[in-house]
């Protein structure tokens, strides 16, 4: 499983990090940081992620 963020699409709302904490954080700088290939069990929240970003910037591919 890979995440993918389109960064020209993000507007940085940071639902992704609410709903998925330990795959979406922002760093010191204030940039979005994700996990690129996490554990498949990690998928349930990587979806949850996608599915909240109001941009829907996030995708997930196998």
């Amino acid at each position: 499983m890979k995440i993918c963020v389109d960064l020209v699409k993000c507007q940085l709302h940071g639902q992704c990090a609410i709903a998925a904490p330990k795959l979406f954080s922002f760093g010191e700088d204030g940039k979005l940081q994700w996990v690129e290939q996490p554990d498949e069990s990690a998928r349930r929240e990587a979806e949850e992620a996608a599915d909240v970003c109001p941009e829907q910037a996030i995708t997930i591919e196998d």
